[in-house]
C-alpha cells in the first residue's frame, strides 16, 4: 500500500514521518496544508434524533433538505476530495480537537506559514450542524420573503435592502414584533435595513431557544424559529465555539493559520457562520481563520459578497480558501431522492464562471483594502493562468502575500512547483495518519473523476516531454 496509492497522495503515518517530504517541498518554495486524515464513522449513533426533534414529532416537520436520511448517513458516497468526520458523542468531539492541536503543532514545526486544515464535523455533532444550518436558511428565507414583497425579488444580496418602516410594518401586521420592539432591534438613524443587519439579530453567542417567530410560508401561521432547542444542544453551542476558541489560541501562539473545511450543503450554513464568529475574534490583526467557499454552489457569489462586506463593516480581515467543491454527486442524488431543489450549478462551465467571478471580487478588494486574503485552491491551469494575470493587472504582487495557491499532495506538480520556483505562496494540501486509518481517503483518491484523469494525461505527456528533451541532449539523469 505504501508503494501505490498510499505513497503518491498520504505524506506518512505521524508528525515525524512526514517532515522529509515537507523539507523536500519546502527545498522548492512549497508550503503545507497539514491535514490528521483519519475519519471516524457515525455507526450506530448516526440516525439518532436530538430530544428537541422529539419533541417536534421528528423529521416530518423538518425541510427536506435538512432532514436525517439513512442512505447517506455516512457521508462517503460520491464524495471525491473530502473526508467528514463523525463521533459517537463530546467526548469523542474533544479527542478530535486534541488531534487538531497536535496537527497545529506539527505545522508550526515543519514549514514557515503554514496551514493547519479543520473540519467542524470533528468538533460539533453533524446533525446539531444540520438543524442550526435549517434555523439559519429559515431566518433567511424570512428576509427574502419581505424583500420580495418590496419589490426586490431575485435581487443579489448586498443590493437586496428593506425600507425600515416597511420592515416594521409588516413585522407588526405578522404580529412578530410591535413597531415598538422592533425599533430596539434596528438602532442608530438608518433608514433600510440589509440581510447583514438582519443576520446580526441572531447571534450564535446567546441562547438559541430565545422564540423567534416566523410565518410558515404555506399555512401564513405563525410558528418558532424552531420550536426549541433542547439544553443538550445548546451545550453542544457553546463546546463548539470553546473547542475552535482553543484552535484558534494555538493557531496565533504557533504562528499557523487554520483553514477550516468546507462540507456539505445541509451543514455549510452552520459551518459558515460558527467559522465567520471566529474570524470576528481572531482576525482583526491578520487573516488566522480562513473560510471556504464552494464555488460549485448556486448561491456561491453571495456567500462571498456577504461575508466580504460583514468584514469591512467590523474592520477585519477576509481570509479564505475557494474550491470548486467535492460533493457534487452526493448532492444531487440526495436532493433528487429527498425532492429539492439541486444546489449545484448545472454544468462545470457554469462553476467555472462562479470561480472566476468570486475570485476576482476578492481580487478587487484585496487591491482596494488590503484586508482580503485568498487561496486559489485549484488544480485548473486555466484558473492558476487568470489569477496570475488578475494579479499582474492590478498591482498585487507575490511577496504581498495576500495571494496564494494550493493542490493536493499527488496531484498537479506541474503547477505547484513552477509556482513555487517562481516566488508565489504555493502549498500541497498534505494528509497524513495511520495507513489502515487513512483508507476512506485513499479510496476517494481512487475514485476521482475524469478531470483527474485527464489531468494525469497532461502529467504523462509532460513526463514524456521532458524524457526525450533529455534524450535528445544526451542528460537524461541531470536535473
Amino acid at each position: 500500500m505504501k508503494m501505490t496509492f498510499y505513497g503518491q497522495f498520504v505524506a506518512g503515518e505521524d508528525q515525524e514521518a512526514i517532515k522529509p517530504l515537507l523539507r523536500r517541498n519546502q527545498a522548492f518554495g512549497v508550503g503545507a496544508v497539514l491535514d490528521y486524515s483519519v475519519e471516524e464513522d457515525l455507526g450506530d449513533g448516526r440516525s439518532r434524533t436530538s430530544a428537541a426533534e422529539k419533541e417536534m414529532g421528528g423529521a416530518v416537520k423538518r425541510e427536506k433538505r435538512y432532514r436525517a436520511h439513512q442512505g447517506f448517513g455516512d457521508y462517503h458516497g460520491g464524495v471525491t476530495g473530502a473526508h467528514t468526520y463523525f463521533y459517537a458523542d463530546e467526548a469523542k468531539c474533544d479527542q478530535h480537537m486534541e488531534t487538531f492541536l497536535h496537527c497545529i503543532d506539527a505545522s508550526s514545526g515543519s514549514s514557515d506559514d503554514g496551514f493547519s486544515a479543520i473540519k467542524l464535523t470533528a468538533l460539533a455533532r453533524p446533525q446539531f450542524l444540520v438543524r442550526f444550518s435549517e434555523v439559519l436558511v429559515k431566518w433567511r428565507r424570512f428576509f427574502h420573503q419581505m424583500a420580495a414583497e418590496q419589490g426586490q425579488a431575485g435581487w443579489a444580496v448586498l443590493d437586496t435592502k428593506l425600507e425600515l418602516e416597511k420592515l416594521q410594518e409588516a413585522l407588526a401586521n405578522f404580529g412578530i414584533a410591535s413597531k415598538a420592539e422592533s425599533q430596539q432591534w434596528f438602532t442608530g438613524t438608518r433608514s433600510t435595513v440589509d440581510l447583514l443587519d438582519w443576520n446580526s439579530l441572531f447571534d450564535s453567542r446567546i441562547k438559541l431557544s430565545r422564540p423567534l417567530l416566523i410565518p410558515n410560508r404555506k399555512t401564513g401561521q405563525l410558528e418558532p424559529l424552531l420550536s426549541h432547542f433542547s439544553e443538550e444542544e445548546e451545550l453542544q453551542m457553546k463546546r463548539v465555539l470553546q473547542r475552535m476558541d482553543i484552535l484558534a489560541k494555538r493557531a496565533m501562539e504557533k504562528g499557523v493559520r487554520l483553514m477550516v473545511d468546507a462540507e456539505q450543503s445541509y451543514f455549510q450554513p452552520a459551518i459558515s457562520h460558527l467559522t465567520v464568529e471566529t474570524q470576528r475574534r481572531f482576525n482583526k490583526s491578520q487573516p488566522i481563520i480562513y473560510n471556504t467557499y464552494q464555488c460549485y454552489l448556486k448561491e456561491a457569489y453571495n456567500n462571498v459578497t456577504g461575508d466580504v462586506e460583514r468584514s469591512r463593516r467590523e474592520g477585519w480581515h477576509f481570509g479564505t480558501k475557494l474550491v470548486r467543491g467535492a460533493y457534487m454527486e452526493q448532492e444531487r442524488e440526495r436532493a433528487a431522492q429527498m425532492g429539492y431543489e439541486d444546489p449545484i450549478n448545472p454544468t462545470y462551465e457554469k462553476t467555472n464562471e462562479m470561480y472566476h467571478r468570486c475570485l476576482d471580487y476578492i481580487l478587487e478588494e484585496i487591491k482596494h483594502s488590503r484586508k482580503a486574503s485568498v487561496m486559489v485552491a485549484s488544480h485548473n491551469e486555466d484558473t492558476v493562468k487568470f489569477t496570475l494575470r488578475r494579479m499582474m493587472e492590478l498591482g498585487i504582487h507575490p511577496s504581498d502575500k495576500k495571494v496564494c495557491f494550493g493542490q493536493l499532495l499527488g496531484m498537479c506538480d506541474q503547477i505547484t512547483f513552477p509556482l513555487g520556483q517562481a516566488g508565489f505562496p504555493v502549498y500541497k494540501y498534505v494528509p497524513y495518519g495511520p495507513v489502515n486509518e487513512v483508507l476512506p481517503y485513499l479510496s476517494r483518491r481512487a475514485q476521482e473523476n475524469r478531470g483527474f484523469m485527464q489531468r494525469a494525461n497532461r502529467e504523462r505527456d509532460l513526463l514524456w516531454k521532458e524524457v526525450k528533451r533529455r534524450l535528445l541532449t544526451g542528460n537524461l539523469f541531470s536535473h
